[in-house]
């Protein structure tokens, strides 16, 4: 559905979603994706937002890419994540800067961290020419379950996203992470980092974990830990993984699955990971020229070419761009 409302908005469709979870015990839309719907709300003009009376099926028909000033408090059975995730690959095509304020849960195992989307997610930008002036800071950490975590998110306007041509992985040549507790003994930061290096130090030196140990006001309503782990490659290529302490969980295991989970996702190869794919892709139609899924040929009429490389155990993909152009820009 996330996904979905982002097309609608960039591609001008309007969309319907119906059977929204119709044979579950608690039919229809939950409160993080009516949050969702209020957000796009608020970063577009013109919107028009249409739910049935058992929650079951919306309507959508999208406005134009404001950006501005917004302010929003994210229900904890989300992370803020979640919402960040839209106005990433919204962001840039408004109007004028976004400058968007969430308030929540900052890390959690079902979307991604604001850790990481800082220290990667907003770095791919980089690849289509929008990384000048792009910030997110985390003012507050919130761990499940109640959160009151705050994060900033500024990110100015481009008038046209560049191709892409990225087809060399590379080697990974040093991995980054950051260790992070909340309302917990700073010792446990420490923990996780010397857990994660014990896994990675047998396959690359050059590796450093920074501890964020926030207190006070800073450190949210709930304790929590986790950590967030970046690989970059010798040709700019990131890969991620990351993992959030539940209820019991030891600071030595977390850092040490993380490290695993990254290991894993080196395995699989390929210049963007599992998490970070859809936003290339959709950067990739959005391009001029160069740069499958069916959901993006719903919405853009753009086709994919699929050509498995055995070599390397990955897929390149290639499109030719819609040449999108943000009209509310004004031309400089």
């Amino acid at each position: 559905m996330k996904q979905r409302l982002v097309f609608s908005v960039l591609s001008q469709r309007p969309v319907r979603i119906d059977r929204i979870r119709s044979d579950d015990e608690n039919p229809g839309l939950r409160d993080f994706e009516m949050s969702l719907l209020r957000l796009l709300e608020r970063v577009t003009n013109g919107s028009r937002i249409v739910v049935s009376h058992t929650g079951t099926s919306v309507l959508f028909q999208p406005g134009m890419i404001q950006g501005g000033k917004v302010e929003l408090e994210c229900p904890v059975s989300r992370a803020v994540g979640y919402y960040l995730e839209v106005l990433v690959a919204l962001a840039p095509f408004g109007k004028e800067q976004l400058t968007a304020t969430l308030r929540g849960i900052t890390m959690n195992n079902t979307d991604l961290s604001v850790d990481t989307i800082r220290t990667a997610t907003l770095v791919n930008y980089r690849h289509f020419g929008l990384s000048e002036g792009v910030e997110l800071k985390i003012t507050k950490r919130g761990a499940p379950p109640r959160g009151g975590g705050e994060v900033r998110f500024m990110c100015p306007v481009v008038r046209q996203v560049q191709p892409l041509m990225f087809v060399d992985a590379g080697r990974v040549k040093r991995i980054r992470g950051i260790a992070y507790a909340a309302r917990v003994s700073p010792q446990t930061a420490n923990r996780m980092v010397e857990s994660a290096r014990g896994e990675l130090n047998r396959f690359i030196p050059d590796i450093y974990i920074y501890t964020d140990v926030y207190k006070g006001a800073e450190s949210g309503l709930s304790p929590g830990f986790g950590v967030s782990l970046v690989a970059e490659s010798t040709t700019g290529a990131l890969l991620t993984a990351e993992l959030c302490a539940n209820a019991g969980d030891a600071p030595e295991d977390i850092g040490r699955d993380a490290a695993r989970m990254l290991l894993t996702e080196i395995c699989r190869g390929g210049c963007f990971d599992a998490s970070h794919q859809w936003l290339a892709l959709l950067l990739m139609v959005l391009g001029p020229e160069h740069a499958i899924c069916a959901i993006l040929r719903e919405f853009f009429n753009v086709k994919f070419k699929i050509k498995p490389d055995p070599e390397t155990e990955t897929v390149l993909m290639t499109c030719l761009g819609t040449g999108y152009i943000n009209v509310g820009k004004k031309t400089t």
